[in-house]
């Protein structure tokens, strides 16, 4: 006989972002640029990435490296063709569909490859190779529809709001007529083959080069920024993000393309420049790159297409020490080379993130207790069931749902749990000790919702704030958030699952999972994520 079980809406809700990718949302994902000798192994930079949550990276060739580091993971890949090859690659269909046989389709679908960037910024470039774009793409679509991966991964190219002969006021947008010989028939096969125009904006840039024109805070998103109103047709804007692309928008609909999707492939802002360039600073880059991710996904649209779902590739992972140009040229990274934040960053767009100055933070006591890379998986897990049972610490953040529960890792629960402890304990030696298996670290290792608390901030009632969340909230976020995404998804009988209480019931004959007291490892019982995935049929 089937009966009703319940799950968390909390949990539920994260099943249904999770699943998100067939269904409407804006993405918010990060370019992986690798013009650098320090960076970490592409393996630890896909754990990384796994580690933040981040769904979608763009690289910017095909190294079968990055592309195989990336299978398995869930992440949706963005990979490029550089306009080094634009010139085979247009001239033989043979050259591209050795390249796709090479590269590509050994990895695929583990790497879940969604689309081909055919050069990038090519009007940017010095060497004339813009009219080899379209024939590139041309043959790189025939080259899928061989493989008959033409509706799963597309075409398109990448370009610099430079392709504008105008852009302000946004109605006013018009591409520079000098690039309409290959600017039309790419467009047209843009929309015939349902893919994205691409485009990368900075509104860094636009400050930094006309302070006097464009303020701080208009940049920045600041809620304090004046609004600035377009003459033509009386649109209020209040960033020059939503501008920019919207220049791109009245340029499109200018030549007829006014349904063509817009994506933006990059967006960023340093974190360190030279002596005049004064805005390049962790404090603004963290500014901008939360509340682009915030204006994303909240699907605000723009004031030319309010609501519109927009895609932005944050710039970039790491900072590039081998690249040209200005000092901030090589500081847009989130990350150093050794994989700690250049400055915390809420990837879901809905959390608090705390302005900091300068690089890593340090706690009050100055060391944090984390789990040792050395340590074995079975000393590991025992140091791990007693910390959350016989040494009383309270686990519940780092069970499904909870924001310290991803990525779900042995090591990362481990750590976390050692802290905890660590800190309830006078942040001593001893308490560090976990049978050879902790390790103290200057380094706070606390990553996006996932607070890693200090001894200072004990008793405090901070520590498990984010962990404890109220079933009120929690239902609150699901009637407005989950429900209208289950509608919205077509997912059938979306009204009736929410049940007295705020908690939602499904009919299932799965068995129930048994109580997870100390936290086993995920092998070590039905999961309730799975379970909760079962009942959606995601699984």
């Amino acid at each position: 006989m089937e009966r009703a079980r319940p799950v968390v809406p909390s949990l539920l809700l994260l099943l249904l972002l999770h699943f998100a990718v067939d269904c409407n949302g804006s993405k918010v994902g990060v370019c992986y640029g690798r013009n650098a000798d320090d960076l970490p192994t592409p393996d630890k930079v896909a754990q990384l990435v796994q580690l933040h949550s981040i769904k979608y990276v763009r690289i910017y060739d095909s190294s079968i490296q990055v592309i195989k580091a990336f299978a398995n993971t869930g992440v949706e890949l963005m990979v490029g063709v550089p306009n080094s090859d634009l010139l085979p690659f247009s001239q033989y269909q043979s050259n591209v569909d050795t390249w796709l046989k090479n590269s590509i389709l050994p990895y695929y679908p583990a790497t879940m490859i969604t689309y081909i960037t055919v050069g990038a910024e090519v009007t940017e470039t010095r060497d004339n190779v813009s009219a080899l774009v379209v024939p590139a793409m041309v043959n790189v679509l025939a080259a899928l529809k061989k493989a008959g991966l033409h509706k799963r991964i597309k075409v398109s190219s990448t370009h610099s709001l430079g392709i504008l002969s105008r852009s302000f006021p946004p109605s006013a947008g018009a591409f520079d007529s000098k690039y309409a010989y290959f600017l039309k028939p790419m467009l047209e096969f843009l929309v015939e083959n349902q893919s994205p125009f691409m485009v990368d904006l900075y509104p860094y840039y636009a400050y930094r080069d006309s302070p006097s024109n464009v303020s701080l805070d208009y940049a920045l998103f600041s809620p304090s920024a004046s609004d600035v109103i377009d003459p033509n047709t009386g649109l209020v804007y209040t960033n020059m993000f939503d501008a920019q692309l919207d220049s791109i928008f009245f340029a499109l609909m200018a030549l007829n393309f006014r349904t063509l999707k817009i994506m933006v492939t990059e967006s960023g802002w340093p974190n360190k420049g030279a002596a005049k360039e004064t805005a390049a600073t962790p404090d603004d880059a963290q500014t901008y790159n939360t509340n682009l991710i915030r204006h994303v996904i909240n699907d605000a649209g723009t004031p030319a297409k309010p609501g519109e779902e927009i895609d932005v590739y944050i710039f970039s992972l790491f900072n590039e020490n081998r690249k040209p140009g200005l000092e901030s040229e090589r500081n847009w990274g989130l990350f150093y080379p050794d994989q700690t934040s250049v400055y915390s960053l809420d990837w879901t767009g809905r959390g608090n993130v705390d302005i900091v100055t300068g690089a890593n933070i340090t706690s009050s006591n100055g060391t944090w207790c984390v789990a040792s890379s050395n340590a074995s998986d079975a000393d590991l897990q025992n140091a791990l069931n007693w910390a959350c049972g016989s040494g009383n610490v309270d686990c519940s953040a780092i069970q499904p749902s909870q924001p310290c529960y991803q990525p779900d890792t042995l090591a990362s629960h481990a750590s976390y749990a050692f802290n905890s402890y660590y800190q309830q304990n006078g942040a001593t030696d001893v308490a560090c000790n976990f049978g050879g298996t902790g390790l103290k670290t200057t380094k706070d290792p606390s990553y996006d919702a996932c607070v890693y608390t200090t001894s200072s901030k004990m008793g405090t009632g901070n520590s498990t704030s984010a962990a404890s969340t109220s079933n009120a909230e929690d239902t609150a976020t699901w009637l407005t958030e989950g429900l209208p995404f289950m509608r919205r998804c077509g997912i059938p009988g979306a009204s009736s699952l929410v049940t007295a209480g705020g908690w939602v019931s499904f009919a299932s004959s799965a068995p129930s999972p048994p109580p997870q007291t100390h936290f086993p490892r995920k092998n070590s019982f039905i999961r309730l994520a799975d379970v909760g995935a079962l009942h959606l049929g995601l699984l």
